[in-house]
C-alpha cells in the first residue's frame, strides 16, 4: 500500500494488483513472435540460506520464420554459464540487461517452421528487487522461509510472455523440510545424500511437475506450509498457508470452493478439477496465478475473507490459463474477462448493490487512461497503469455492457460456448466476436466499434416536456437524451419516478441526440439514464476519481509533483471532495511539508466525508504530524477523535489506540521525497 497504513477506498486491490505488478517495467516495442516454445526440461537446485538457484533449462522451440538469432528474457541477476544447441555444441550468448534478454547466435541459422532446442546453464542470487524485470519489485526470491519463482520473474529463458503457450517438466531440489507447490502431476524423491554446495549440507529433495498440456506452467513456491484439503463437489482443494494462517486454512477452502462451482457453473469445467491456494509474502505482488495455482499475498490473509481477489485470481484457471490472448492487443481477453469475474461472483455475494460498487470501480479504471483505443493497446508500455488499467477494467465494462446489449441468456451463452471452443487454445477479440454476434443474432459491429476501436464515453442528459392526458388518462413525457458523441449508438435504459408506478424503458440513443416519448399515470417526479450503469458513462464523480488514480500511479512513481497536479485538477470537479484533499494530505506528508499536510487533512474532514473512511484516518493522520511536531497533547486529541468515529477501516481503530498508549516515530531513514 503507498504512503502510510491506509485504506485504498472503494478501489479493490486486484485492480491496483495490476498496477503494482506493472506500474515500471521498460517499455517494450510490439514485436512480431518469432519463434515458439513448445517444451520446457527445468532442473533446478535451490539453496535458500544463500538465497541462490543453479539451474539447467532445456527449451524446445520452433521457428515462425528464418531465424539466425534466437532471443529469450531471462532474469538479470542470473547469469548464463552455458549455451549448448542440440547436438551439445557450446554456442555464444549475448546478454542485453536494458530488456532482461540473452541473444544466442544460431550458426547455421534455422528455417521457417523447422524445429531445435537449446539448453542453457546458469546461476544466481535471488534475494532483492535489484535487477528484477520490474524496477523495485520482486518477482523471483530464494529464502529460508519461502521462496517463489513466479513465470513473470523470468527465471528461466521465457519467449513471448503471457502469449506462447507451452508444457514443462519443472524439476525443483531444495531442503527436504520445504514443500514445493506449482503446476502439473507432482511427484517426490528424496535424495540419499545432500548437494552440500547447495544446501548447505541438509537432506534434499526433488519435486517433478510434469504439465503436458499447454499453458504457462512456469511458477514455483516453496516453502514451510499448513495443508487444508477439501475434495467437496468432485474438487480437489488445497490451501496452502504459513502455520500462522493455520486457523483460516478451513474458511478459505470453503470459499475457494464456492468461487471455483460457481465459474465451473458459469463457463464450464476445467481439464483439472485441482486448485492450490497458496500464500506469497508481502514483498511481492498481490496476487498471481499459474495452472493450478492461485496465490494471494499473505496481507490479503484475514479472518475476514477477501473473496473478491480471491475470485478475481481463481478466475483466471479459465481466462489466462485455459484461453489466453492471442496477441497483445487482446490481452482484455485475459485481464478483463477475470475482472468481469470477479464483478459476476461479487453480484452472486452480495446482490446488486456489491455489483454496483465493482462497476464504480471497473468505470473509473476504464475511463482514467483512455487516451488509446483498446483494440491498439500493443501501442503502450505493456507493463504501463495505461494498458493494465485498459485491458482490465475496460476489458471488464466491455462484458458488463455486452451482458445487458445481449441479454443474460445470451450472454451467458456467448461466453460458455467461447470457452469451450477454445479452452487450451489461443484466442483473438475477433473470434469472440464471432461468437457473440452468433447468438445476439445480428451484427455487434457498432458496439466493438464503439468500445473496443474507439476511445471516450458519453455523458448522458436529459431534456423533457410534460403533459396531461385528458380523461385522467395520466402523462405524456416527450424529451430527448443528448451526449456528445456524434457516432455513439447504444440502448440506454431510463427510469420515470412517478407519484404512483416507476416507468422503465430501454432507449435507442443513437447520435447527439435521441427522442423518447413515455406515458405514464402517475406525475413524473425524477428521470434517470441508465440507473444501474449498464453503460460506461462520464460523470463529475468518475472524472473525479479517475484523476485520483492518475495521481496514486504517479506517486508510486515517486512524480510527486505529477500526482499533486492530478489530484488537484480532481478537485476541479468537487472543491469539497474529502478523498481528494487526502490524498493531496498524503504527498505533502511524505515531503516533510506538514504544514500543508495537516491543512490537507483539515480540509479531508471538512469535506463531503466520502468515502468514509476520511475521517477516522484523517484524524490518525493529524495526530501523527502534532507527535512528530512535538505536540503531544493535540496528538492525544486527534486519536481519541478517531476512535470515537468506530470506524475500524483498515485495522484503523488498532493504530489509533496504539498512538494513544506511544507516541508516534517517523522512521530514522525516512527523508523528504522529492516531487521530481
Amino acid at each position: 500500500m503507498p504512503f502510510q497504513s491506509r485504506p485504498w477506498g472503494r478501489s479493490v486491490v486486484t485492480s491496483l494488483a495490476l498496477l503494482l505488478l506493472f506500474l515500471t517495467l521498460p517499455a517494450r516495442a510490439a514485436e512480431k513472435m518469432r519463434l515458439r516454445v513448445d517444451d520446457y526440461q527445468i532442473e533446478a537446485e535451490l539453496s535458500p540460506h544463500a538465497h541462490k538457484i543453479q539451474a539447467r533449462a532445456k527449451v524446445k522451440f520452433t521457428a515462425l520464420e528464418d531465424l539466425n538469432v534466437a532471443v529469450f528474457e531471462l532474469h538479470n541477476a542470473l547469469r548464463v554459464t552455458k549455451v549448448l544447441d542440440a547436438a551439445g555444441k557450446p554456442l555464444s550468448a549475448e546478454r542485453a540487461t536494458q530488456d532482461s534478454t540473452v541473444r544466442v547466435q544460431l550458426p547455421d541459422g534455422l528455417a521457417k517452421d523447422a524445429s531445435t532446442s537449446l539448453t542453457f546453464e546458469y546461476e544466481g542470487e535471488l534475494s532483492s528487487a535489484d535487477d528484477s524485470p520490474v524496477q523495485g519489485l520482486k518477482l523471483a526470491s530464494i529464502d529460508d522461509d519461502t521462496s517463489y519463482l513466479l513465470y513473470a520473474g523470468r527465471w528461466f529463458p521465457v519467449n513471448a510472455y503471457g502469449i506462447n503457450r507451452f508444457t514443462s517438466t519443472i524439476s525443483i531440489t531444495l531442503p527436504a523440510h520445504m514443500l514445493v507447490i506449482g503446476s502439473g502431476k507432482e511427484t517426490v524423491t528424496s535424495n540419499p545424500e545432500p548437494k552440500k554446495a547447495l544446501a548447505g549440507a541438509l537432506p534434499t529433495k526433488t519435486y517433478r511437475l510434469v504439465s503436458d498440456k499447454p499453458s504457462f506452467p512456469g511458477t514455483i513456491i516453496a516453502g514451510v506450509f499448513q495443508d487444508y484439503t477439501s475434495t467437496e463437489a468432485g474438487l480437489d482443494i488445497h490451501v496452502f498457508f504459513k502455520p500462522i494462517h493455520k486457523n483460516l486454512g478451513a474458511i478459505y477452502a470453503e470459499t475457494a470452493l464456492k468461487e471455483f462451482t460457481y465459474f465451473v457453473t458459469l463457463y464450464g469445467p476445467l481439464p483439472s478439477p485441482t486448485l492450490r491456494v497458496v500464500e506469497l509474502p508481502d514483498d511481492t505482488v498481490p496476487s498471481a496465478w499459474a495452472p493450478e495455482v492461485a496465490a494471494i499475498a499473505n496481507r490479503a490473509v484475514t479472518e475476514k475473507v477477501n473473496y473478491r481477489l480471491l475470485a478475481n485470481t481463481i478466475s483466471h484457471q479459465w481466462w489466462g490459463v485455459a484461453v489466453s490472448p492471442a496477441s497483445r492487443d487482446d490481452w482484455w481477453l485475459e485481464n478483463g474477462f477475470a475482472r468481469y469475474s470477479e464483478a459476476r461472483y461479487v453480484e452472486q455475494a452480495a446482490g446488486s448493490a456489491g455489483l454496483e460498487e465493482v462497476v464504480k470501480d471497473m468505470s473509473v479504471g476504464a475511463l482514467a487512461y483512455d487516451t488509446v483505443p483498446l483494440a491498439t493497446v500493443s501501442k503502450l508500455d505493456e507493463f504501463s497503469p495505461e494498458f493494465q488499467s485498459l485491458v482490465t477494467d475496460k476489458g471488464g465494462m466491455i462484458l458488463h455492457m455486452l451482458r445487458w446489449v445481449e441479454g443474460e441468456q445470451k450472454y451467458d451463452l456467448t461466453m460458455r460456448q467461447f470457452f469451450a471452443q477454445y479452452a487450451g487454445k489461443s484466442a483473438s477479440t475477433e473470434d469472440f466476436k464471432a461468437i457473440a454476434e452468433k447468438n445476439y443474432g445480428d451484427q455487434l459491429t457498432w458496439f466493438f466499434s464503439q468500445w473496443f476501436d474507439s476511445t471516450g464515453a458519453p455523458e448522458f442528459k436529459a431534456k423533457y416536456s410534460i403533459f396531461r392526458l385528458g380523461s385522467n388518462k395520466g402523462f405524456r413525457v416527450v424529451g430527448q437524451i443528448s451526449q456528445d458523441l456524434d457516432l455513439f449508438r447504444m440502448p440506454v435504459e431510463m427510469k420515470i419516478d412517478t407519484d404512483g408506478k416507476t416507468e422503465e424503458k430501454r432507449i435507442e440513443v443513437v447520435g447527439t441526440e435521441s427522442p423518447f416519448t413515455v406515458e405514464t399515470f402517475g406525475r413524473p417526479r425524477r428521470i434517470v439514464i441508465d440507473p444501474d450503469d449498464r453503460v460506461l458513462k462520464n460523470s463529475v464523480e468518475v472524472r473525479l476519481r479517475a484523476g485520483i488514480q492518475r495521481g496514486q500511479a504517479l506517486v508510486q512513481q515517486g512524480d510527486l509533483a505529477g500526482a499533486l497536479s492530478e489530484f488537484n485538477k480532481a478537485l476541479d470537479s468537487n472543491k469539497n471532495s474529502s478523498l481528494a484533499h487526502y490524498r493531496i494530505a498524503e504527498v505533502f506528508f511524505l515531503q516533510h511539508n506538514y504544514q500543508a499536510s495537516a491543512n490537507a487533512y483539515r480540509e479531508s474532514l471538512n469535506g463531503d466525508g466520502e468515502p468514509r473512511w476520511t475521517e477516522v484516518w484523517s484524524h490518525i493522520q493529524l495526530g501523527k504530524i502534532f507527535d512528530i511536531t512535538g505536540q503531544r497533547e493535540r496528538a492525544i486529541n486527534e486519536y481519541r477523535q478517531a476512535v470515537q468515529t468506530n470506524d475500524n477501516t483498515q485495522g484503523a481503530m488498532d493504530e489509533a489506540r496504539k498512538y494513544l498508549q506511544k507516541a508516534y516515530e517517523q522512521p530514522k531513514d525516512s527523508g523528504p521525497v522529492s516531487g521530481n
